[in-house]
């Protein structure tokens, strides 16, 4: 698989990419240590993170847990702030099969 370089909020400046993020617009259910599940917007996504928008800012590095619809909650690191949009990278990649399914059913909500 080919590599894409995509420069953006990340505070490094340009960031290297393992697969193409598609773009989607959702609602996922989040859960920073030691608090509740809350509710954010999901911008894009790939099968190693996706880009959030948080209302309270978190901290780079800080594991946060994602739970999508039909998937057990997935360990998440925050890799990016900008603003309000933040990127995660997931612990481990969805598996393709199962990240198709995922995108179907955000994407036809």
């Amino acid at each position: 698989m080919e590599k894409d370089i995509e420069s953006g909020p990340g505070p490094e400046g340009p960031r290297e990419r393992r697969s193409t993020r598609v773009s989607l617009q959702a609602e996922v259910k989040l859960r920073r240590s030691g608090h509740h599940h809350f509710l954010v917007n999901v911008h894009d996504i790939s099968p190693e993170g996706c880009k959030l928008e948080f209302v309270e800012r978190p901290r780079l590095e800080e594991t946060v847990w994602v739970k999508f619809d039909g998937l057990d909650a997935i360990e998440s690191n925050v890799c990016w702030v900008k603003g309000s949009d933040v990127g995660i990278s997931f612990a481990h990649p969805i598996y393709p099969a199962v990240f198709e399914g995922l995108v179907r059913r955000l994407a036809g909500r």
